[in-house]
């Protein structure tokens, strides 16, 4: 099992020189890939460029770069463009958002993402292999049927003969189309206990195109907070949990609390939406239980970082990627170490 940094989004209040010396100390200390994320702030293409610039070793990845905001055609350009740049070290994430960013920012409809999730990916798929684009996929028909348009290739070559892709699934049949198309699985609230489910999901989908889960990269994105006291270290861990939990959606759509709900937490699920939606913050992040916290952080000491992550392994993640709490980038740096020392420890093969 690998260790990445995920960076998450750059929001206003962040020295981007931060997210740098992160990312830097994360390339000494061993770590494999760092993420970057998108909402509607910051973009992870244009932060990916500038970390590959001032690195040499370190994989870079989206996570995620927006389906709804960009065509497949510019994507597949966006890919092949960084791989260049950074001479094959660029993994291309994508997830579809939620009807909230992909209809209030992107003007996008928020209508059979599945299908529209598949037939993004065919037409990326194509237009990454350099051949002419054709597509006759009722969501992205190349060329148009009715102008004066033609089929056109991707006139820059890849560095790699094959720029890994990733898919942010959450719901069960997502899973299965991860596992159907691509190479890897961005995964949130990730739990080493409910994991088999999850799994199992995405195994159908490689059999269904005659694959094996063997080279497939399971990635799970963890708080980390370091300290002596596990129940303690949860609590900078609440907001964020809360807002996903309780914000990102409705009361009809909101995949992470769906998640939570089949996880075992469905009272407590409820209980986090219906504060957030009536805006008593503090009452959403009193609401979500430590055990589900825990269950899908890194939490504690390293002795107790290093039993997680060989439960994490054992479950069948290949790189689990931490995102450092702390009051500080130092603070945050020191995370990393304690976590890069916590897995050399625990003995799982890095």
């Amino acid at each position: 099992m690998r260790l990445g940094l995920n960076l998450g989004y750059l929001v206003g209040s962040d020295d981007p020189q931060d997210q740098l010396r992160l990312t830097r100390h994360a390339e000494a200390i061993g770590y494999d890939v760092v993420w970057a994320a998108e909402a509607y702030g910051s973009d992870s293409p244009t932060v990916l460029a500038w970390l590959a610039g001032q690195t040499s070793r370190i994989a870079l990845g989206s996570a995620v770069m927006q389906i709804p905001a960009r065509t497949p055609a510019m994507t597949a350009m966006t890919a092949a463009s960084l791989d260049v740049l950074t001479r094959g070290r660029f993994r291309l994430g994508l997830g579809i958002s939620g009807p909230q960013v992909s209809e209030g920012w992107h003007g996008v409809r928020f209508d059979q993402p599945l299908a529209r999730t598949r037939e993004y990916l065919q037409v990326v798929d194509l237009a990454l292999s350099r051949k002419p684009v054709v597509s006759d996929s009722p969501s992205y028909p190349l060329p148009l049927p009715d102008g004066p348009g033609k089929p056109l290739k991707l006139s820059i070559a890849p560095v790699s003969d094959h720029i890994p892709r990733y898919l942010a699934a959450v719901g069960p049949k997502n899973l299965q189309l991860a596992g159907e198309l691509t190479d890897g699985w961005l995964a949130v609230f990730y739990s080493a206990e409910f994991a088999f489910e999850q799994l199992a999901k995405v195994g159908t989908g490689r059999g269904a195109v005659g694959k094996t889960m063997a080279g497939f990269d399971v990635v799970p994105t963890l708080p980390l907070v370091v300290g002596s006291d596990p129940v303690r270290c949860a609590d900078p861990v609440r907001e964020y949990a809360a807002l996903y939990l309780g914000g990102m959606g409705s009361r009809q759509q909101n995949f992470y609390n769906a998640l939570a709900v089949r996880m075992g937490y469905a009272d407590a699920a409820r209980q986090v939406q219906d504060a957030f939606l009536d805006r008593r913050y503090r009452d959403a992040m009193a609401a979500v239980p430590y055990k589900f916290i825990d269950a899908t952080s890194l939490l504690g000491s390293s002795d107790r970082i290093a039993d997680r992550l060989q439960a994490l392994a054992a479950s069948g993640v290949t790189t689990c990627v931490v995102a450092p709490y702390g009051d500080s980038v130092e603070q945050k740096m020191a995370a990393l170490t304690v976590a890069a020392d916590a897995l050399l420890s625990s003995g799982v093969q890095g």
